[in-house]
């Protein structure tokens, strides 16, 4: 509705191709309500259900494994993400590779989501976590390079998407659920804020690292 009026009452301009487009917007609206039958029918089902697994067995270290493999897996096939590496890369002139973009951000979900889910079988309370990490995320900003600190900034938001949020608010919840003297709605939540966070320490952290590299070289051509 909002495009529709911007169109004719702002721009004052009828819609080009405007079947094709409501053919699409259509598309797009049975595909949301398919995807969220989807969640409920198989992604938050599986979650708790692997949450249960995990949590029997005993061993924490299997749960953080999963975490991080699942936050891994998840970021580099989100579409999203993919989109805002190739225009990064093709706006720097290369000076970013998109498979290096996507490989940072996706270590940076990875680690948020590990540490994310030690919070909840600890019993942490995370603004502790989420207070430190903003820290350091405002530290890493004074001394990245300029150019990566926008595109670090939106890689926290890129990352929870459409194929990230549904998984991991599936594992917290079905952690939450099957850990003793956890709540599912105060603990079950939040690893979402881990998986936010931390893509823009890394990214951060590979342009201040790539910044380095490149004084160290040219040190050394001198």
């Amino acid at each position: 509705m909002v495009i529709f009026f911007f169109q004719y009452a702002i721009i004052k301009k009828s819609v080009p191709h405007l079947p094709k487009i409501v053919v699409g917007i259509i598309m797009v609206i049975l595909g949301l309500d398919a995807f969220i039958v989807g969640l409920e029918m198989g992604l938050f089902p599986i979650g708790e259900s692997i949450a249960y697994a995990l949590t029997s067995m005993g061993n924490n270290g299997l749960i953080y494994l999963f975490a991080f493999l699942i936050g891994f897996s998840t970021t580099m096939a989100e579409p999203a993400l993919l989109a805002i590496a190739i225009k990064a890369q093709e706006i720097s002139e290369d000076k970013i590779k998109q498979n290096i973009l996507r490989f940072v951000v996706a270590l940076g979900v990875a680690i948020g989501i590990a540490l994310g889910s030690y919070r909840l079988v600890s019993g942490d309370q995370i603004h502790y976590y989420i207070i430190v990490g903003y820290s350091i995320v405002i530290l890493f900003t004074y001394f990245a390079p300029k150019y990566i600190i926008p595109i670090a900034y939106d890689s926290g938001g890129v990352t929870t998407s459409t194929v990230t949020v549904p998984l991991v608010a599936a594992l917290g919840l079905g952690l939450a659920e099957n850990i003793e003297g956890r709540n599912p709605l105060i603990d079950g939540f939040g690893l979402i804020a881990f998986a936010s966070l931390f893509p823009m320490l890394t990214v951060m952290g590979y342009g201040i690292y790539a910044e380095y590299k490149k004084k160290q070289l040219e040190k050394e051509n001198i």
